[in-house]
């Protein structure tokens, strides 16, 4: 088919690189601008420039998807259907009616449940233990659209969201590629969302900062939801520490605490497999923290190496044990 893509980060890549393998001519990518990026702040292009470049089609990135330049470029280019894939723009009516086929999205998750923009994060967050793909008819609404085709991925006790994003962009791109082979077949059937929805909403740094008071459970779904981006935070004798990787703590793990009564925070033992903290409800085991401005470490290292002490807690309020 004749189409134009619409995508900008590494979550895009995959359906791109799938469209080209099976034949279909992509006329034009659009991504977003080149974006200030490290310390030197020089332009960085986006994952789908990168590999548009390299497969040798045509980019371009207006600021403004909706003005009447990229409109007139859209209608010279003529698709047959615009495939959307976190492109970070909204798409005007005059857009979304330009294909003869419409414009098709790739959502990360089992519409209407997750709209949004971050709905991979918000599944594990949230604790879900299913999430998936769909494939929609794009109309006005934010992730409003009929659903075209769908498929469930599981998730696990430990599983990431960088784990479940890698799995999913390579689940939409096949999800994807079937939906066209249906949509040309004339064998596609649309259905309206009806029933409950969440919403994904953009991450702030409020989302990022770990509660000791709530539940191992959730503390446990914060840190791996948030994985490896943006990443949860704490403080440890007020030095900011992000927490990279925890695990529930087993029964055999949580009779070794050395305290009683501990407080949420409070580091009850420093084990070989990483730091048994208590919580709300409940004991953790973080594992892997990364000290700002340093490298990712084992937490028993981060540890032993400012000579801290059990009894001594992430978190505010604690004074170091002498």
């Amino acid at each position: 088919m004749r189409l134009v893509f619409m995508g900008t980060p590494d979550f895009a890549v995959p359906t791109l690189q799938a469209l080209v393998a099976h034949g279909h001519e992509v006329v034009g990518v659009f991504t977003q601008p080149d974006r200030p990026s490290g310390r030197g702040k020089a332009l960085k292009p986006s994952p789908i420039k990168v590999v548009a470049q390299e497969l040798g089609l045509t980019v371009y990135q207006p600021q403004k998807v909706k003005n009447p330049e990229s409109l007139q470029l859209l209608r010279e280019l003529a698709p047959e259907v615009i495939i959307v894939v976190a492109y970070g723009q909204i798409l005007s009516k005059e857009i979304l009616d330009l294909p003869s086929f419409g414009c098709i999205n790739v959502h990360a998750s089992l519409l209407p449940d997750w709209r949004g923009a971050a709905p991979i994060h918000w599944a594990i967050l949230a604790g879900d233990q299913r999430t998936g793909v769909t494939t929609m008819q794009m109309d006005v609404g934010l992730d409003t659209g009929d659903m075209l085709l769908k498929v469930e991925s599981p998730i696990e006790e430990d599983t990431t969201t960088g784990e479940l994003h890698d799995n999913l962009a390579h689940k939409g791109a096949e999800l994807l590629i079937t939906t066209l082979e249906q949509l040309q077949m004339g064998e596609l059937q649309s259905i309206p969302q009806s029933g409950p929805t969440r919403y994904a909403s953009l991450l702030t740094r409020e989302h990022e900062k770990i509660d000791w008071t709530r539940s191992a459970q959730e503390i446990h779904n914060q840190i791996r939801g948030l994985h490896p981006w943006p990443g949860a935070y704490t403080t440890f004798r007020e030095e900011t520490v992000k927490v990279h990787t925890s695990r529930k703590a087993s029964h055999e793990l949580a009779k070794e605490s050395f305290l009683k009564a501990p407080k949420p925070g409070e580091v009850v033992n420093n084990t070989q497999e990483g730091l048994l903290v208590q919580t709300g409800e409940g004991l953790i085991l973080v594992t892997e923290v990364q000290p700002a401005g340093k490298k990712t470490m084992p937490a028993r290292d981060f540890f032993l190496g400012r000579h801290a002490q059990v009894g001594e807690g992430f978190g505010e309020g604690w004074i170091k044990h002498e």
